[in-house]
């Protein structure tokens, strides 16, 4: 009785070790999808979701990329010396075939290209730079058809906290989307010429090295700035990038078509920084230089405390007062002369050639 309960416990115990072995193999078997599997159906998309495929389909058209070259200066290389390459994002401007990118994007070289949405490569040239803005505008060399102008908004509107989104070529990812939010306003933009660019649009759309250049777009594909440089110490996005707001793009777009440059309205002089000025008890714009024949030079400025009775700390404060102004109006500015402040009248004149 004994070895007949002994042997059928072993028998079951055997089912049950073969059935735990075997458990994986026939649920593979039974369950394993040897046929492609029929397709769940999808709820209707969101309208959040429908506006922002809508945006990039009506704006990526618009988008381009920009490659800039260049040529070895080597001439007995025989073609053993390599060219620098710098790429970012272009912005079609106009009808015509205008371009607009970020001036570091091309600074230094002397063959350029953009690579369009249908797959083109096509030739440009710089029509005119303003590196105290960070903007250059090319013009494509062969005009395909159809060109997609990008729509204009306006940066003197803006909300902080409004949707933003930017399209552009992060690390040759050509035709890339990304969005957020507008995350401050009026932030200053130092560029690599030693300016700054007032009203900078500061935003958490994620940028990358290749988005330079490129736009940076309201909820209603318009575009509110281009995008400039991110704040980051590893290179790479953390979440703080800027861009340049489009009313000042569109000024100096226009003045750089109609005359491939940018007259900077001043009156000629270098001043010391605001440090130095500190440094010295000095409220206001110490002048170290004044050019010959400036408006500067004929008005016997010595420094300035004041223009249009906004006061000064710096150049950059004078610089803002006089860009709003414009070359040809006059400016009434508050020079300290002989220990007393006292108004002078002073037309601006252009001194991009020799800036200061």
């Amino acid at each position: 009785m004994m070895n007949r309960f002994l042997g059928i416990a072993i028998f079951w115990l055997l089912v049950l070790a073969t059935a735990f072995v075997a458990e994986p193999y026939m649920v593979a078997w039974r369950f394993s999808a040897t046929s492609p599997r029929t397709i769940t159906p999808r709820a209707d998309l969101t309208e959040t979701e429908r506006t922002t495929i809508k945006l990039f389909q009506s704006v990526s058209p618009s988008v381009v990329y920009v490659f800039a070259r260049t040529k070895p200066q080597n001439l007995f290389s025989q073609g053993q010396e390599e060219s620098e390459v710098q790429t970012g994002t272009g912005i079609v401007w106009d009808a015509a075939g205008h371009v607009i990118t970020n001036y570091h994007v091309i600074k230094g070289s002397d063959q350029f290209a953009a690579h369009l949405p249908s797959g083109e490569s096509v030739s440009v040239r710089v029509v005119g730079s303003a590196p105290t803005y960070d903007l250059a505008v090319l013009q494509l060399e062969r005009i395909p058809s159809p060109l997609h102008p990008i729509a204009l908004g306006s940066s003197a509107d803006l909300q902080v906290g409004q949707s933003a989104f930017a399209i552009g070529n992060p690390y040759g990812l050509e035709q890339s989307l990304t969005s957020g939010i507008v995350s401050a306003l009026n932030r200053q933009i130092p560029t690599a010429e030693g300016h700054e660019i007032a009203g900078g649009i500061q935003t958490d759309v994620p940028l990358n090295p290749g988005n330079s250049g490129g736009p940076l777009l309201d909820s209603s594909g318009r575009l509110i700035g281009v995008t400039e440089m991110i704040i980051s110490g590893s290179g790479a996005f953390v979440g703080v990038g800027i861009a340049i707001p489009v009313d000042d793009v569109n000024r100096v777009a226009a003045q750089l078509i109609r005359e491939g440059h940018v007259p900077i309205p001043g009156v000629g002089i270098a001043a010391a920084t605001e440090a130095a000025a500190a440094q010295a008890g000095v409220e206001g714009v110490i002048i170290l230089r004044i050019y010959p024949d400036s408006p500067a030079a004929k008005a016997g400025l010595k420094g300035v405390t004041a223009a249009n009775a906004q006061p000064v700390h710096d150049v950059t404060d004078l610089a803002r007062i006089f860009e709003r102004i414009g070359v040809g109006k006059t400016v009434t500015l508050t020079v300290a002369r002989d220990g007393q402040s006292r108004p002078v009248d002073v037309t601006l004149a252009d001194v991009s050639r020799n800036q200061g």
